[in-house]
């Protein structure tokens, strides 16, 4: 009996991890851990016995150092500044991938998704423009211009085989290049006053971590301090601290310190040398010479993989089931002490930023894709069409923490700051729904090509 239930409750246990390790691996799952939780926020910041002690917890005070250099922030400055550096060293490094051996690698892969990138930012920036022109809400053309990354592909993902791989591939590329763009918006045009001897100072500690890439230094302990150091000088320059994660993303190694044929022939080595040194009814545990074979073994399947690709695997899962949901936790959590807050969609400002995603963003991305395409520039996907192209482009009006974060950078410190939020989130789910309908109800009348255009080999 006692062995009956061991057997269960081990195969619970077993059970329970695989069905763990197909959510943490699954596309869909990061977007789905962050609505839950921009809910979560909404509904905390809006009752009555949680309202004050969510707002009170966000405003305290946190000071991390010593006497003579401390840096004292809110908590939600720590997000956004601290947590959210992180996110964008993450991006940094698809970016990085994706240049380096992914669909950006080359000018062929690279022109439609770019292409699409351009005009899914432009359009929407326009728009807000033209409606917003000389109101105080100007400011916020940025705020359309985003697309999360998590969340489009996260419904893209559920529609599962309705979605040719191409369109996925697709998505993905133009999402890495439409946050690209977002960080040169920020580094750009989202900037206070510059302090340059700050600036001056990250420069130098910059070129140190790409000497460190030049001289091939593999081990990331000796990134670590420079690259600390390199955001709190962003931090104190002007220029939003989060550019700090992209640029140390570029300076990290993109090649393993030891090559795919040079790891085949020292496995191979030692794991001879483990038989070898096999010796019956004598376990590991007691055996040096077979420790120190799996230790060296383990050792070189680590140095087999750049540090780039191993800090872009171990840090995703951080970032989509910890820092983006904290962030949606501490922003998305918008106070509707009545009905009449929603009337923000009545003025400019909300009107702009609903309009320029929900339709701006499908628009921009469509158009752009159409002229790549009709002037030999680009082809169009494998096994695509221009329907299946509609419904991805209106996914890609999902702005959700991109667009929250550059709100808080456009309107921070005034009243507008909120009531661009609701409108983020509104769009936001609007433009969910309507890829999903848009993709389920067109995706399998589709064609590949058409006479619209070349289809890709």
């Amino acid at each position: 009996m006692a062995r009956e239930v061991s057997f269960r409750r081990r195969r619970a246990f077993y059970l329970w991890n695989r069905r763990r390790d197909y959510f943490m691996s699954s596309l869909w799952a990061g977007g789905v851990v962050l609505v839950i939780f921009a809910a979560v926020a909404l509904v905390l910041a809006n009752l009555d016995a949680t309202r004050e002690a969510y707002h009170h917890v966000l405003s305290s005070r946190l000071t991390v150092g010593f006497d003579g250099f401390a840096l004292s922030h809110t908590v939600e400055e720590w997000i956004n500044d601290g947590l959210m550096a992180v996110f964008f060293f993450v991006v940094g490094l698809e970016i990085k991938r994706e240049i380096i051996a992914g669909q950006l690698a080359s000018v062929r892969q690279a022109a439609l998704p770019v292409a699409a990138a351009v005009g899914g930012m432009v359009v929407p920036a326009l728009i807000y423009a033209v409606i917003n022109r000389g109101t105080p809400y100007v400011a916020g053309w940025g705020v359309p211009m985003a697309t999360d990354i998590a969340f489009a592909i996260g419904v893209l993902s559920l529609l599962g085989s309705r979605v040719p791989v191409s369109m996925k591939i697709f998505l993905t590329a133009l999402a890495i290049v439409d946050d690209l763009g977002a960080i040169l918006v920020i580094a750009l045009f989202y900037t206070a006053e510059i302090n340059f001897a700050a600036l001056a100072a990250a420069a130098c500690v910059f070129l140190l971590l790409v000497l460190l890439n030049r001289f091939r230094v593999y081990r990331m302990r000796y990134y670590m301090i420079p690259s600390l150091l390199l955001w709190v000088l962003f931090l104190h320059s002007g220029i939003h601290a989060t550019i700090a994660g992209v640029l140390i993303a570029m300076t990290l190694p993109s090649d393993p310190r030891y090559g795919r044929k040079y790891f085949l022939y020292k496995s191979r080595f030692l794991l001879e040398n483990f038989r070898h040194n096999d010796r019956e009814g004598v376990e590991v545990l007691s055996n040096h010479r077979q420790f120190h074979d799996l230790y060296a073994l383990r050792r070189i399947a680590g140095e087999a993989i750049s540090p780039m690709q191993r800090l872009e695997h171990a840090l995703t899962p951080v970032v989509n089931f910890l820092i983006m949901p904290v962030f949606a936790l501490a922003n998305a959590g918008v106070s509707l002490e009545s009905f009449s807050d929603l009337q923000i969609f009545g003025t400019t400002m909300g009107a702009g930023i609903f309009w320029g995603l929900v339709v701006g963003k499908p628009l921009g991305i469509v158009l752009a894709s159409w002229i790549a395409i009709r002037t030999g520039v680009a082809v169009m996907p494998k096994e695509s069409g221009w329907r299946v192209l509609w419904g991805v482009a209106c996914l890609g009006g999902i702005g959700f923490t991109m667009s929250i974060f550059i709100d808080n950078l456009a309107f921070g410190g005034t009243p507008f700051v909120a009531p661009g939020k609701i409108a983020v989130l509104a769009a936001s789910l609007c433009a969910a729904l309507l890829g999903a309908v848009v993709i389920g109800l067109l995706a399998k009348k589709d064609r590949p090509g058409g006479k619209t255009g070349p289809v890709a080999k």
